[in-house]
């Protein structure tokens, strides 16, 4: 379960900060979310994944 938990991180954390999330669409650009606010709200869902995973287990 852990093994899959850091894979995740680890291919959100890539992709987050693959410059692709930079480069500008169209004539004008748009606005591309900053890689790490797209990287902190993973980490934040993840923990909550790992946190109720572990209530459980307690249970």
């Amino acid at each position: 379960m852990v093994t899959r938990i850091l894979t995740a991180m680890a291919t959100i954390f890539a992709c987050a900060a693959s410059p692709a999330w930079a480069a500008p669409l169209g004539n004008g650009g748009t606005a591309v979310d900053e890689p790490a606010a797209l990287a902190l709200l993973a980490l934040g869902v993840v923990g909550l994944i790992v946190g109720r995973h572990a209530a459980r287990r307690r249970d």
